[in-house]
């Protein structure tokens, strides 16, 4: 797997909260026992991207963007 990291906050407002929004209402995303709102689960990824707690990559082979955490193995690779 070839991954590009993209730094979020070289995304406009725009095209961060759509790679979120998609990521979000994937299927098999997990949120725990308790559903939260589609807002809620956006605000919720944003503040981990601003915290570093995860990153978006951009996959070279699958022409695809995907939030993982920043500590993923896939990263070193």
């Amino acid at each position: 797997m070839s991954f590009v990291i993209i730094p979020y906050d070289q995304l406009s407002p725009d095209a961060l909260y759509g790679v979120v929004e998609e990521f979000v209402t994937r299927n098999g995303t997990d949120y725990g026992e308790r559903e939260a709102s589609l807002e809620v689960k956006i605000s919720q990824v944003i503040n981990q991207l601003e915290s570093g707690e995860v990153v978006i990559v951009f996959d070279q082979d699958s022409e695809s963007c995907n939030i993982i955490r920043s500590d993923d193995p896939a990263l070193l690779g």
